[in-house]
């Protein structure tokens, strides 16, 4: 009756940790948050003003003593203390609803593959100083396949793309591990930056962040489709310094990422010709698996399998598989614990 008792008061958790968007998983409950990984802070007092879509709203909007800060780079972290002060808010806010709390939680969280020493070593600190009492991290690509429920542990290859916001994970696996894979700081953030620039180098018109990525939703596309789209956008002319509308097109967006995208392509096609013969097999069989944000940029599964000449399927909700698949992972541990590193060290919360 007490393990009962004690398992309902600790709920571990699973934290997909993002470059623009992250989410979380309380054990029994499921997803209960998904907030951008923004910050914002005072930076007169370093207080932290706010965590997540309230911080978010302040993107380019903010007087010059408070910043936005996203503090994770390319998938990495590039500001440890407000990294720790953004996990410590998701973790409280998990367990809102409870009135008491026996112990600190077990954090499962996400990295990408082919990240150093340093960089896990970072996140495990930052996320037992926010306040978990153990930490074992998943490789992104192995938790979105879980996620989209593929068979990891078979004998059996499965190919997986990744793409978030900050970087590309291309992976083939097998066996609950990765047989091979490709890790690129190019997603869903640089295609927004790509239009970014487009924009300034072809119309002298700088656009935020925000304007970007809302075009890139609205009319971005990997490849050419027949009905050609337009959109909006306001900003400063470089010339004359006063605002200024133009009306872009989804031709435009396109041809402003392709450089990225075939850099997807080439170390798809790269990940493709490092992959065992036998496990290869298996690939064309199964076709390849889109997850992520990133993946949503309309036509990308076209894109991929005209490149690869095989099966492109874009899984139901790209954007929850990594913590999906981590989630399935906390409440089987047990079973699951192979696909996972636990860390060496405990540490209590301040």
């Amino acid at each position: 009756m007490f393990n009962k008792i004690l398992k309902y008061f600790n709920e571990d958790i699973a934290i997909d940790l993002g470059t623009a968007n992250s989410s979380v998983y309380v054990r029994g409950r499921g997803i209960v948050l998904n907030e951008p990984s923004v910050v914002a802070i005072n930076a007169k007092t370093g207080q932290v003003l706010a965590v997540g879509e309230e911080a978010k709203k302040m993107v380019g909007r903010t007087p010059g003593h408070i910043q936005a800060i996203r503090p994770l780079v390319r998938g990495v972290i590039s500001d440890f203390e407000v990294t720790e002060q953004m996990l410590k808010y998701f973790i409280d806010k998990a367990h809102k609803k409870k009135f008491i709390s026996l112990s600190w939680p077990r954090v499962i969280i996400g990295i990408p593959s082919r990240v150093t020493e340093v960089e896990k070593k970072a996140v495990e600190d930052a996320t037992k100083n926010a306040g978990a009492r153990e930490v074992f991290l998943i490789e992104e690509p192995i938790a979105a396949a879980i996620g989209a429920r593929l068979p990891i542990q078979d004998a059996k290859g499965n190919f997986v793309i990744d793409i978030g916001g900050g970087t590309t994970d291309i992976a083939v696996l097998s066996l609950g591990g990765i047989v091979t894979s490709q890790s690129l700081t190019i997603a869903g953030d640089k295609f927004s930056e790509d239009i970014m620039q487009f924009v300034q180098e072809k119309h002298k018109l700088l656009i935020g962040e925000r304007s970007a990525e809302a075009v890139k939703i609205s009319i971005g596309e990997a490849v050419p489709f027949r009905e050609k789209r337009e959109a909006r956008l306001r900003g400063r002319n470089l010339a004359t310094g006063l605002p200024e509308e133009i009306i872009i097109n989804s031709d435009d967006v396109r041809r402003s990422m392709e450089k990225s995208l075939n850099q997807i392509l080439d170390a798809t096609r790269a990940t493709i010709e490092a992959t065992p013969p036998e496990i290869l097999s298996d690939v064309m069989s199964g076709g390849i698996y889109l997850v992520g944000g990133g993946s949503l940029l309309k036509g990308m599964d076209i894109l991929l399998a005209e490149a690869t000449k095989m099966k492109v399927k874009l899984i139901e909700d790209p954007l929850t598989a990594m913590v999906r698949g981590a989630g399935i992972v906390l409440e089987n541990l047990d079973e699951l614990k192979g696909v996972i590193s636990e860390t060496n060290s405990m540490a209590m919360p301040k």
